[in-house]
């Protein structure tokens, strides 16, 4: 068998080798990785100086040499923020817009030629989610969103497709009781999007109704996330909203082809109640007061 530590340790060596990160001149720019990072973070919408420092694990005295190439090179400017002078925000110049473009495409470019060489391109990606999931756990932020907007409905879709796999009926989504979306907004409800550095990879929803509780909806982790507690976060911040919104009592369903589901709700405070609803798909019926 090899030794496990010799495998991460052979795989750390690969990467690095092949994002550049030793390179003075990554993707040919002519600045080295971290200075390139920093220039991606701003040109992607962080303005903060602490919040990118932070996003990027660095400690604040190359923070502030990386900071000081970019103004140097004319790329960023830096000025005090508008409601606290203590606070730094850092914005592209228009050469930095243009620098951030080419290291787009360059990077886009760099990211199919990598997954063109490879004969099993869904393989490659599934390891490449695990290792970003587990690398970034700290990271991943939970986000109120519509549950109409392209992070949501990529969550349900990728949620319906596995209860498609999963149940030995499989799964019409026509079928179920499938929530109003403006039953999962405030103030009836809230719908929560799990992200990883601006992708989605879980959600859960908080169905407002009126018969006196509120109904936990459409619970999913990708399967790259799962084993991190991502679940348990979820429903935690559906909680949450429903004691924001003064709803005391919650319910759910789940089907027995899920365990995963049932020893969650079971460990987290949930108790098993009678059917409440005729949705053909659940087997199995929860209740919690909060």
């Amino acid at each position: 068998m090899l030794d496990p530590v010799s495998r991460v340790r052979r795989f750390n060596r690969a990467v690095t080798s092949a994002v550049g990160a030793l390179d003075t001149s990554f993707l040919g720019r002519g600045r080295p990785l971290g200075a390139a990072r920093v220039l991606n973070a701003i040109g992607h919408g962080r303005a903060d100086v602490a919040e990118i420092r932070d996003y990027l694990g660095l400690d604040s005295g190359l923070m502030s040499r990386l900071l000081r190439s970019l103004e140097d090179e004319g790329l960023v400017e830096t000025t005090a923020h508008a409601d606290d002078a203590r606070r730094r925000v850092a914005r592209l110049t228009r050469t930095g817009r243009r620098e951030f473009a080419a290291y787009e495409a360059l990077s886009n470019t760099q990211a199919e030629d990598f997954l063109a060489q490879h004969s099993q391109r869904e393989a490659l990606l599934a390891a490449m989610d695990l290792i970003a999931s587990a690398l970034t756990r700290e990271r991943v932020t939970l986000e109120e969103m519509d549950p109409r907007s392209g992070q949501a409905r990529y969550c349900l879709g990728e949620y319906y497709a596995e209860l498609g796999r999963r149940f030995k009926q499989g799964f019409d989504v026509s079928l179920s009781r499938d929530p109003d979306a403006k039953d999962m907004r405030r103030p009836r409800g809230t719908f929560i999007v799990a992200m990883s550095d601006a992708l989605p990879i879980g959600c859960v929803g908080l169905k407002g109704t009126d018969y006196g509780y509120a109904e936990i909806k459409r619970l999913w982790v990708a399967p790259a996330a799962r084993g991190l507690r991502l679940g348990r976060r979820l429903m935690e911040a559906a909680e949450d909203a429903a004691r924001e919104l003064g709803i005391t009592l919650l319910r759910l369903d789940t089907n027995s082809a899920l365990p995963e589901a049932g020893q969650l709700y079971r460990t987290t405070g949930w108790r098993e109640i009678p059917r409440f609803n005729d949705d053909p798909y659940p087997d199995l019926f929860f209740e919690k007061g909060i």
